[in-house]
């Protein structure tokens, strides 16, 4: 079945200039990396994951810009410049968790092509991995990367963790938890609402939830599997998605980060009275509440996660490798 569904350390030493002419990093100085992002060139890079300490973590491609930006614990640790699907062979926008991670990999579709530091992104043909940068959009729909960052990023990435790949640019924010993943009962109809819940499909794994606002309906995905949906019912303001991740729990409750994928170039706080304006089954609440952690991301979006919908990205993802 198929679901369908967008910165560098004080020290010197973390940013040395290679002298590969196609992987280059750069060194910060003063300037923050969402300010060097848009003056690298083509094959330039910058890693500091020491920014961001240890916690869940967050990439995002954009597209337009050419540009991929890795966050930790909502602070950017690392940028780089990126080749993304030309023309036919658009890379799909949405929401990723990386399912595959193999530092040898080589093309299945096109004539056994080398694909070093592979990470899949669905078991379609999309995946991060190094490769040519010629300066604008040139693969067949994966998201190429320098050879020394796409080392580096193989080596601080996991499976289950999310990537957005977005037109737009976004950065993150601090926001209150998203109410599909609040355990809180609510006062709707659809509180005792059927729902479908089969976490044995799979036992490991960060989780996800998809929100579709046109399609009513939420879908819990764990590595890229589907567990469980419910229907749902969202009677906020309309908007573009947005996307929640869990940052840490502790003693004083869990810390959310919210990015909104329509906004060019703020983050966005959970509008006021969310909560109240979405319904959901009690009970299925509380199922997804248990199973988030640290990483876990929610995606609230008002495109339907129908494949072939009118105006949904082409991206899927597949539950069986293929």
């Amino acid at each position: 079945m198929k679901v369908a569904l967008k910165y560098l350390a004080t020290c010197a030493a973390a940013a040395l200039v290679a002298t590969s002419a196609h992987a280059q990093a750069v060194t910060r100085g003063d300037r923050s990396i969402l300010e060097i992002v848009p003056t690298l060139s083509t094959g330039q890079y910058v890693w500091a994951p020491e920014l961001g300490g240890e916690g869940p973590a967050l990439m995002v491609v954009n597209l337009a810009t050419q540009r991929m930006v890795l966050f930790r614990n909502g602070v950017p640790v690392a940028a780089s410049t990126v080749s993304t699907g030309k023309k036919g062979h658009e890379s799909p926008t949405g929401v990723f968790t990386i399912l595959q991670k193999r530092k040898e990999h080589y093309s299945n579709l096109y004539d056994n092509a080398p694909m070093p530091n592979m990470q899949r992104l669905t078991w379609g043909g999309i995946a991060l991995h190094a490769g040519n940068l010629p300066g604008y959009p040139a693969s067949h729909g994966c998201i190429r990367l320098p050879k020394d960052f796409s080392a580096l990023l193989f080596g601080v990435t996991s499976l289950g963790m999310t990537v957005v790949i977005t037109e737009v640019p976004a950065v993150p924010s601090r926001s209150v938890a998203p109410a599909i993943a609040d355990s809180a009962s609510g006062r709707g109809p659809l509180d005792s609402a059927p729902f479908e819940w089969h976490p044995g499909r799979t036992a490991k794994g960060i989780v996800s939830v998809v929100v579709s606002v046109a399609d009513q309906r939420a879908v819990v995905l764990r590595s890229g599997i589907e567990i469980g949906s419910a229907p749902v019912r969202f009677g906020g303001a309309g908007g573009g998605a947005i996307a929640y991740v869990l940052r840490e729990a502790d003693a004083t409750g869990r810390h959310w980060l919210t990015l909104d994928l329509a906004a060019p170039s703020t983050g966005a706080q959970t509008p006021a009275g969310e909560r109240r304006q979405f319904e959901a089954p009690t009970d299925f609440r509380r199922l997804v509440s248990d199973l988030m952690e640290p990483g876990s991301v929610v995606i609230v979006t008002p495109e339907s996660l129908k494949a072939g919908s009118p105006g949904m990205p082409a991206m899927v993802i597949e539950n069986d490798e293929g």
